[in-house]
């Protein structure tokens, strides 16, 4: 078992996350908070508690006292006494902490060009090997930002200096999207969040940066659901309807798909669940007057911008805590 003290203090979930993870109503929280001083969450400037994984972890150990029998009071004041004495419960999830990553023996720039030879080579193998090492050495996002976009963005410049043909760089983009696949879905899915839809508007074929996306925001406990390339506004509406997500995420690279998504933001409003609009892209990196056009929220140019404006518009904290 490990200690409750091991589990990070960073504030990332919401109460309503809390609730649906211990099984403990929002206004019981508030009384605990009040009466006993059992937590003391992070208060944003819009008056909402952020709850940290040690939260959690201490709470699920005095749901586990009361169901035993104990009274609220007898839980609170044995948790004092543990802690007056430098000492914490023993969590009771079995979570897998995250093992300490190895130093790597190079900057993570530097294994974009060993991954470029790698992908021209048409070595998968190598690759393969590459990436392995990247996991024990790189988190996602730095994997994500500072190893694959760099290869990816070097293989397209090899392909237009005409130096590879078109086919090696379909390859490999058929190949790197199927390791994000499998990423992703192995990241377990939480419902525990409002449902955000993600993919490529209408007209966008390019899809790797917004499956990276994708990935660290299902890392980051986002409950999002990916839907692809090209996406017509027309269907995203039709299946808004259903799924009823209230957010909706669209990478925008080409003036083209700007323009057709003009409108689309007023057109989200008039639905029941009225999602709000969340963009990214080349494009629109480079034209902050379309941005004003189209009436979202515009997320940043990096995936580390990306994922941090995500994660403050749906109050999960920052990744810095």
């Amino acid at each position: 078992m490990t200690s409750i003290r091991d589990f990070p203090t960073a504030p990332l979930y919401t109460i309503k996350v809390v609730q649906n993870r211990t099984g403990i109503k929002p206004v019981t929280l508030r009384a605990w908070e009040r009466r006993y001083e059992l937590l003391e969450p992070t208060r944003l400037k819009n008056g909402y508690r952020l709850y940290s994984e040690r939260d959690v972890q201490l709470l699920l150990w005095v749901k586990s006292r009361l169901e035993a029998g104990m009274s609220i009071s007898s839980v609170v004041q044995q948790f004092n006494a543990m802690r007056a004495k430098d000492s914490w419960p023993e969590s009771i999830e079995k979570l897998e902490m995250e093992q300490p990553r190895e130093k790597s023996p190079i900057p993570a720039r530097d294994y974009a060009e060993l991954l470029l030879a790698s992908m021209i080579s048409h070595n998968e193998a190598r690759m393969q090997s590459l990436v392995g090492d990247f996991r024990k050495y790189f988190d996602l996002i730095t994997i994500f930002e500072e190893i694959l976009q760099p290869s990816l963005a070097l293989l397209e410049h090899t392909w237009f200096r005409g130096d590879i043909p078109l086919a090696t760089v379909h390859v490999i983009t058929q190949l790197v999207k199927s390791r994000l696949f499998n990423v992703m879905t192995a990241i377990p899915v939480t419902r525990e969040n409002a449902l955000t839809l993600i993919g490529s508007g209408p007209g966008e074929t390019k899809e790797l940066d917004v499956l990276m996306l994708t990935v660290l925001m299902r890392e980051a406990g986002v409950f999002v659901e990916y839907l692809g390339p090209d996406l017509l506004t027309e269907d995203i509406l039709d299946y808004s309807l259903i799924a009823k997500p209230k957010f909706i995420c669209l990478y925008i690279g080409e003036e083209a798909t700007a323009y057709l998504m003009r409108g689309f933001a007023s057109k989200l409003a008039k639905i029941p669940s009225k999602p709000k609009l969340l963009y990214m892209g080349k494009y629109l990196d480079d034209n902050p007057a379309e941005r004003e056009q189209l009436g979202g929220i515009y997320l940043g140019r990096t995936l580390t911008e990306n994922l941090e404006t995500t994660r403050k518009i749906m109050g999960l904290g920052t990744s810095s805590g």
